[in-house]
């Protein structure tokens, strides 16, 4: 199952990152999302998982949105929180990927059996750092996760 990965949007839904996700069964959004019209625009691509970031706390729109999510792929505990910050807190043994965004830096880090996770940011491009979303490829036996520069 295609499953893609997106963070810090922070209002801006490029269309190279609509073109990458094309075709995924799955949208996971680490927070910093900007607008309603990103939720929506992503909900028509495919079921979204999605948490607020620290932008999005004082917005209206993003009242209903949770802090944090655990939830389930193909058998795979995900928890989904902006900050990795907040993971401590809110990791157990059974989470096998932990998906964070906030930092706009990417990030494939496998620590032990656990996958984390961050995607990069796909909105407006801060200091030097590239703009990128995440793509997985999860089956109930592996995660096969891989980063797409979404512009030069």
């Amino acid at each position: 199952m295609k499953v893609g990965v997106i963070s810090d949007t922070h209002g801006l839904l490029r269309p190279e990152a609509i073109a990458a996700l094309q075709g995924c069964a799955q949208i996971i959004h680490a927070g910093d999302i900007g607008s309603q019209d990103i939720v929506e625009q992503l909900t028509a691509i495919a079921p979204l998982h999605i948490v607020r970031g620290n932008n999005d706390m004082d917005a209206d729109w993003a009242t209903p949105i949770a802090d944090h999510l655990r939830f389930e792929i193909e058998g795979w505990q995900i928890l989904l929180v902006h900050d990795i910050a907040d993971v401590p807190a809110l990791l157990d043994d059974s989470v096998k990927l932990v998906v964070t965004g906030h930092s706009h830096k990417p990030l494939i880090d496998w620590r032990g059996d656990t996958l984390y996770l961050n995607p990069g940011s796909a909105g407006r491009r801060r200091f030097k750092l590239p703009v990128t979303l995440a793509l997985l490829e999860v089956s109930p036996d592996a995660i096969e996760p891989s980063l797409v520069r979404l512009v030069e």
